[in-house]
């Protein structure tokens, strides 16, 4: 559970800002999607060379 501490003269839209930094740096909700859906251990390794390859591909066309 994330705790965020409201210190004396903070405004409320602050510490919201705080609150939703550190949700998204945690990552519940990518971890909640993920869990949605089963994916075998080889298709998300298979995803993740893809996404590597076409990453490089992008990188070395830049290069150019």
């Amino acid at each position: 559970m994330i705790i965020i501490p409201v210190k004396d003269g903070e405004s409320i839209d602050r510490a919201l800002k705080r609150f939703k930094r550190k949700f998204d740096k945690v990552g519940t909700l990518r971890e909640i999607r993920s869990r949605k859906n089963f994916v075998k251990k080889s298709t998300q390794r298979r995803e993740e060379l893809m996404k590597a390859k076409f990453s490089q591909s992008f990188l070395n066309s830049q290069e150019d």
